[in-house]
């Protein structure tokens, strides 16, 4: 069993707070992200969670056991760091596996947990090299390795890419994925990436100034936002906020951004929502689309807009318009837009936009 549960978790430097009360459980065999942006906490979080930093309050469990008073060698973790921290003189064979020398365990143990952990990550062809002559996702995969031998019940990731390129970190993405279906250990995995994030996790953990926004799978965060914070933080690009305010009719509520009245969806509700609230309507770029035949698609309205900025990137593209004087994205097919200027016809999917109350920025 590695389930962690973390009970009221206080972290203080001094007089900075930088954990705040967090309480979460992971269960056995998850493999749970935390995300957010710098400063948020979430390397601090794991880092407790590893023993490298001591809790001011709270308790951390792993496997139904209190560990706050373990040392980080007796917790049964396993830590991969953003650098590597491989050591420069030894191979990468001794690399891996150095940890298992300094509990002194047998060599030829040792020899085939790491030839076993080299066949994993496609690395057996470096076990001889030094540190020097790999590439940084070799490199990463040498850490990794040198994790894995362990056999821990928990992997702590923190922030582990960030110093590759775009393409070896998507290969490396990858990488961790296949081995979490290997290997089925509970993984903690910290990243500011929120396409890390909603590729890697089976649960998002979304932290703010120390304190949990949001958790639960990606898609769930992704499409049923709490508030403005976690609507902005998830998506590339950034969901778009239009200034607005809700009118009741017969019908139910509808949305009015300047002239533009826009009827939400039946059967939608819409929790404390009042009439002549003051509301922000969230649009992500795939709520919009060129209009197509003579009506709208249930659920959306149709408006035209003109195109003030556009961002081809191949199949698709970013074209930048105004709502009420502000500015929103919408994700294109690629020729629904010949250039800057053009007046199009655009569906706004309001089945899917998000309504927040403009003064608490939670979701309705």
């Amino acid at each position: 069993m590695a389930e962690v549960r973390i009970t009221g978790l206080h972290k203080r430097y001094g007089a900075f707070h930088a954990v705040k009360g967090i309480d979460l459980d992971v269960p056995d065999g998850e493999f749970t992200v935390l995300v957010g942006p710098s400063g948020c906490g979430k390397s601090t979080l794991l880092r407790t969670i590893a023993g490298l930093e001591e809790a001011s309050d709270g308790t951390i469990e792993i496997g139904g056991e209190v560990v706050n008073d373990f040392r980080p060698r007796d917790r049964d973790v396993a830590m991969v760091f953003q650098d590597y921290a491989l050591y420069p003189h030894m191979s990468v064979g001794n690399n891996i596996g150095f940890g298992l020398k300094a509990r002194g365990m047998p060599k030829p143990e040792i020899a085939a947990r790491v030839g076993e952990a080299a066949r994993m990550l496609g690395i057996e062809p470096l076990l001889d090299r030094l540190p020097r002559h790999l590439s940084g996702g070799q490199r990463q995969r040498v850490a990794i390795g040198r994790a894995i031998v362990r056999n821990p019940r928990i992997f702590l990731f923190d922030e582990p890419l960030s110093n590759l390129d775009a393409q070896l970190r998507d290969e490396m993405r990858g990488e961790i994925k296949r081995l979490h279906h290997t290997i089925a250990t509970t993984m903690i995995y910290v990243t500011h990436d929120q396409i890390e994030a909603m590729t890697l996790a089976d649960r998002i953990v979304l932290m703010r100034d120390g304190l949990i926004e949001q958790q639960g799978a990606p898609l769930e965060l992704f499409e049923r936002p709490a508030n403005t914070f976690v609507a902005g933080f998830l998506g590339s690009p950034r969901m778009s906020f239009i200034n607005g305010r809700l009118a009741r009719s017969a019908e139910g509520y509808v949305v009015r951004i300047g002239d533009l009245a826009m009827p939400v969806p039946a059967g939608r509700t819409l929790d404390g929502a009042s009439d002549g609230q003051e509301i922000l309507l969230g649009l992500r770029p795939e709520h919009l689309t060129r209009s197509q035949g003579d009506a709208p698609p249930p659920g959306c309205v149709r408006h035209e807009v003109q195109i003030e900025l556009l961002q081809p990137t191949g199949s698709r593209s970013y074209a930048t318009f105004r709502l009420a004087g502000e500015p929103v994205i919408a994700e294109l097919q690629a020729h629904d837009v010949s250039r800057p200027g053009e007046h199009v016809p655009i569906d706004i999917n309001m089945q899917r936009a998000s309504i927040f109350d403009r003064r608490s920025e939670r979701a309705l």
